[in-house]
């Protein structure tokens, strides 16, 4: 079965082909990251614009790429929610059309349930149930995933959500966009506990919060700057990194103990992250726990792991018509 998943989310432009859910055909990406990075984040409206730009260039590719026409799919899937509702609202759109004249079914994806998803084509022999820490830019979950379209959110950010907290702090110590990475990078040269930093208290075991996380930071930086001295933006990137770092396994590795979970799992974009990776890795160790990680490349956002998620979608008949809406905000678990 062959489906077409198109990303518009945020600010890559993406379409892909995906057979049976578990392997890759085509994935092309389209990104506006250079230009948003120059005004150290997204910008809605130049995302959206440059989605119209490119989203029929990037699916016909996709096409092409797969040997494949519209009317040889099973059905086109694409991102309803949530994320930037001009940036969903394209690709969405955009797929309602080509569902329309090609006559073949069309399926909304959750973006986080993609994001899942992108481990099927990473490991395929992987099935549910298992435990997954969602980390990405707007984005905090620790999910339980019961089955291919059955979740249940055992714990979530409070406020910032990682991926948002390493662009904030990027941007406090002058490190660029997209922050993770940036982060990481300066990383190397620092030193994880040159700087003290706070372990925010939240209610709810497996709930996180790094609004306060943040702003220590800021805090850290302002009073260097009042004092004269030179703040370690390399050990303060090192400290920062491993605190969050820190409580995302810790709290994940909390879930599985408690829940008895077998398979421990990471998606999304903040996934990519090496020390994250090897926290879990190492904590899993000790309980014994398998662990199964994203391919790097499809940590981030990408139509592959919609198309994924979207025959898993479709095959249990979760078919949508042409008055499907985007949403800039929707649990995971909303059926």
């Amino acid at each position: 079965m062959l489906i077409l998943g198109i990303e518009s989310s945020c600010d890559e432009t993406a379409a892909a082909v995906v057979e049976d859910g578990r392997r890759i055909v085509s994935n092309v990406i389209a990104t506006s990251v250079e230009e948003q990075a120059l005004y150290g984040g997204v910008v809605p409206e130049i995302a959206s614009r440059r989605h119209i730009e490119s989203v029929s260039a990037v699916a016909q590719k996709a096409l092409a790429d797969a040997g494949v026409r519209a009317e040889d799919l099973d059905a086109v899937a694409a991102t309803f929610a949530p994320g930037l509702i001009g940036a969903v609202l394209v690709g969405l759109n955009f797929a309602k059309g080509l569902s329309l004249s090609s006559g073949k079914p069309l399926v909304g994806v959750h973006h986080l349930r993609g994001h899942i998803a992108a481990l099927y084509l990473t490991h395929p022999e992987l099935k549910p149930p298992f435990l997954c820490l969602v980390v990405s830019g707007g984005h905090s979950h620790i999910v339980q995933v019961d089955d291919y379209t059955r979740f249940r959110v055992l714990g979530r950010t409070v406020d910032d959500a990682a991926g948002e907290a390493f662009d904030k702090v990027a941007r406090t110590l002058g490190l660029g966009y997209p922050g993770g990475p940036a982060i990481s990078k300066a990383a190397k040269e620092g030193n994880p506990h040159a700087y003290s930093l706070p372990v925010p208290h939240v209610e709810g075991p497996y709930n996180v919060s790094f609004s306060g996380l943040k702003t220590a930071v800021l805090n850290a930086v302002n009073q260097a700057q009042m004092k004269g001295e030179e703040l370690n933006a390399a050990d303060m990137a090192a400290s920062f990194e491993w605190r969050i770092d820190e409580i995302l396994a810790n709290k994940l590795l909390a879930a599985a103990k408690d829940t008895g979970a077998k398979i421990l799992c990471l998606a999304g974009g903040v996934a990519a992250n090496g020390l994250l990776r090897r926290l879990v890795e190492q904590g899993a160790a000790k309980l014994g726990i398998r662990v199964y990680l994203p391919d790097p490349a499809l940590c981030g956002d990408n139509a592959a792991m919609i198309a994924s998620q979207g025959y898993y979608e479709f095959t249990a008949g979760h078919v949508a018509d042409l008055s499907l809406n985007g949403m800039a905000t929707l649990p995971i678990d909303y059926i």
